[in-house]
């Protein structure tokens, strides 16, 4: 079996200056921190970053959290988020000129990363019909009723956090931490995990793990027990 072990610092070694990177979680709940890290320590730039939202900006005595310690780092030129009204570090690079910002319904963005993961052309919702949300994109009327073709968005890394992972990377996410996690480790060409819990495999019964391991490229144990 593959190794797929490393440490933070060496799983994220191969992301470069424009990446576009996704990031699981919701508002820092389920997004891996320990990866992110390791990110803003090797210091790139110019990342197009595909996430629910821009995570939590830091607050007196609270670090930030999830995609706002990217923002904070000013490592995003390009934010894909279907939420970004709790992070004022948007706005005010929006504003600024320096930080262009693609709003998508959050439904239609899960779908349009699963497509990617799924190999699909794209996925056809209501959502956004007749609004500024389907301004460039194609119109389908079905037995009288109109849709929205909705393509794939896929990325060069995924960052993603287990609950618990064996060394293959079959792993699960637990309660709310589950967001973004599973479609976002389908949908790019190396995919990160950082696990909770890490452990060998066979170790756990196999129907603890939702999603297989073939997708996992690199594993990087040492995550910290989720904090509201």
């Amino acid at each position: 079996m593959i190794n797929k072990i490393r440490t933070a610092e060496e799983a994220v070694a191969g992301i470069k200056d424009g990446a576009t990177i996704m990031v699981g979680g919701f508002l820092g709940t389920g997004s891996p921190e320990i990866l992110i890290d390791a990110l803003v320590k090797k210091g790139v730039k110019h990342l197009t970053v595909i996430g629910n939202d821009g995570g939590l900006p830091a607050n007196e005595g609270t670090s930030a959290r999830g995609i706002g310690k990217l923002l904070e780092a000013g490592m995003v030129d390009h934010i894909i988020a279907s939420h970004v009204g709790m992070n004022p570090l948007i706005g005010k690079g929006m504003n600024d000129g320096t930080l262009k910002c693609t709003l998508v319904p959050q439904g239609s963005l899960a779908e349009k990363i699963r497509a990617a993961g799924a190999g699909l052309g794209g996925v056809l919702t209501p959502t956004g019909v007749g609004t500024i949300v389907a301004e460039g994109k194609e119109t389908i009327n079905i037995d009288g009723k109109d849709y929205l073709l909705e393509k794939p968005i896929k990325a060069d890394f995924a960052l993603i956090r287990a609950s618990i992972c064996d060394e293959f990377g079959n792993f699960s996410c637990a309660k709310a931490t589950k967001n973004f996690n599973y479609v976002m480790a389908m949908a790019a060409e190396t995919v990160i995990i950082g696990a909770e819990k890490l452990v060998k495999v066979g170790e756990m019964d196999p129907d603890t793990f939702t999603m297989s391991g073939v997708f996992a490229k690199y594993i990087v144990g040492g995550e910290k027990p989720w904090q509201i």
